[in-house]
């Protein structure tokens, strides 16, 4: 564990600001699906989206002393060799997310993508959790975490229960994004631990993600030109700086919680916030209403499953 031993949140609150970074993400996914909807350029809304949030993040990283102190500490590691290359490489899994938030969010509604991202969130999460690849060490895949990890993707089934009526790659792309958000916050853990700021590896995040998506808009723009036209409405261009927020907590919260259960607390922020959204504000492929509230109860169910700290009883004496 690079020779740092995390000390272990209470699980309520771990959970709770779990919570918070899947509101924010709920938030972001469907602001930037607005934009991707309005500008017909999901590539270009996902390079405003993350270009917006590292223009913030250079300018903490130039004001605050942890910044500039983070900063050289990644410079040092890397001259050194002692930050090795895939610890850099979380923002790759940030550039699929926003970009499919731009995509698909203003197709298939905030729900539907949610539940996908949080079948690869589970999946992606036991596994990373079991190989110790996390910030937080091996943590074992206990008879409860399994459960909830089942329950959670059970609520990913029954929001799709009722058909999707969207090409099968919007149903495919959210799966992958929940892999690689798990892995994103196992990376950004371990970067943040060799930094000792969360801010140096946000920005090393948002810096690879930026480079990423700016390449894929450029093979989009000579192939399908330009967009014609940007809207003014300044809403629709804050998903960088909310994403800042939530990359900042879960580097910072990672290393207590562990990548599983730091998912499963993002899901009930997200699903339950999502569910709110699509109700207020319907997309054509969203699921039904009763749909969207068994969805929520068994995901927070599978964080109540896996975050308590269930006990065996004693046995009585003969």
């Amino acid at each position: 564990m690079d020779g740092v031993t995390a000390r272990r949140l209470p699980a309520w609150i771990g959970v709770g600001a779990a919570a918070v970074i899947g509101i924010l993400t709920a938030v972001q996914a469907r602001i930037n699906g607005q934009l991707g909807a309005r500008i017909g350029d999901g590539f270009a809304a996902a390079v405003i989206s993350f270009g917006s949030g590292l223009v913030v993040l250079i300018v903490l990283s130039l004001v605050l002393p942890q910044g500039r102190r983070g900063f050289a500490a990644l410079s040092k590691g890397m001259r050194e060799r002692t930050i090795p290359v895939w610890m850099l490489c979380g923002g790759v899994a940030g550039a699929l997310s926003v970009a499919t938030q731009s995509l698909a969010v203003g197709i298939i509604g905030v729900a539907l993508f949610t539940v996908g991202v949080v079948a690869g969130q589970t999946v992606s999460g036991l596994l990373l959790d079991r190989s110790g690849i996390g910030p937080a060490g091996t943590v074992a895949v206990t008879p409860a975490r399994l459960i909830g990890g089942l329950l959670a993707m059970l609520a990913a089934a029954v929001s799709l229960a009722g058909g999707v009526h969207a090409p099968p790659v919007f149903v495919i792309l959210p799966f992958l994004v929940g892999a690689g958000i798990a892995w994103q916050s196992a990376v950004n853990g371990r970067l943040r631990q060799r930094v000792g700021t969360p801010l140096t590896a946000t920005l090393v995040n948002f810096i690879g993600g930026t480079a990423v998506l700016g390449i894929a808009e450029l093979v989009h723009t000579g192939v399908a030109g330009p967009p014609a036209a940007y809207p003014a409405d300044a809403w629709l261009y804050v998903g960088g700086v909310i994403g800042v927020a939530y990359i900042f907590l879960a580097a910072a919260l990672v290393p207590y919680t562990g990548v599983l259960l730091l998912g499963l607390g993002t899901v009930v922020g997200q699903v339950v916030t999502s569910v709110v959204i699509d109700a207020l504000w319907p997309t054509s492929a969203a699921p039904s209403l009763a749909q969207s509230l068994l969805m929520s109860t068994l995901a927070i169910l599978s964080v109540v499953v896996a975050a308590v700290p269930w006990r065996r009883m004693p046995r009585s004496g003969r």
